[in-house]
């Protein structure tokens, strides 16, 4: 080869190693999208823009079709780490495996029919984050997430929401998972996810 493609060979080189290098953090493309889903989503809603569930809306639909199309070596990887849900079911989420839908939810809070709040986590079973694993300290402290009751850094449930199933009208702390897969409109139906 001449010296003026080495380089550019080393220019590509370098990007592409970048490159893994950020996807090795993530076990699948839909890890990937799902992450990048979360950072847009909480982005828009910093911004308090009035189009903020629209561009959820818009960006669910982008990342869906965009995980449906699998990178090579993707499946390589699913094999080795298990089985992986497309969506974003938690097993450990009662939440998760309701099969009431958003309508049926909307119906009983309109007919002033309330679920029981989830029982909360004691304080002392979680010594930390349950998202991010962070440990809590004098300075990172506790927080319950109102809709599943589990115990969450102030990162982790940084989001607020009303609870119209339990009654709560007014805007309460919710997890991230829960204000993206529960609290969210568009996400409310699990046909939706």
């Amino acid at each position: 080869t001449s010296p003026e493609t080495r380089p550019c060979e080393t220019s590509t080189f370098a990007k592409a190693a970048a490159r893994n290098k950020i996807r090795s953090r993530f076990h699948s493309s839909s890890d990937l999208i799902h992450r990048l889903f979360v950072c847009i989503s909480g982005v828009a809603d910093q911004l308090q823009t009035n189009y903020a569930s629209d561009l959820r809306s818009i960006l669910k639909t982008l990342f869906e079709v965009m995980a449906t199309k699998c990178e090579e070596g993707d499946n390589d990887k699913q094999k080795k780490a298990g089985p992986v849900m497309r969506s974003a079911v938690l097993e450990d989420c009662a939440l998760c495996q309701e099969t009431i839908s958003s309508s049926e939810l909307a119906a009983k809070a309109r007919e002033g029919q309330f679920e029981d709040p989830p029982d909360w986590v004691p304080d002392e079973a979680c010594n930390s984050c349950i998202a991010c694993k962070a440990p809590f300290t004098v300075i990172r402290r506790k927080h319950h997430c109102r809709s599943c009751g589990k115990i969450f850094c102030s990162r982790c449930s940084s989001h607020s929401a009303p609870l119209p199933r339990y009654g709560q009208v007014k805007p309460v702390r919710v997890c991230t998972h829960c204000y993206m897969f529960h609290v969210t409109p568009f996400y409310s139906d699990k046909a939706g996810i």
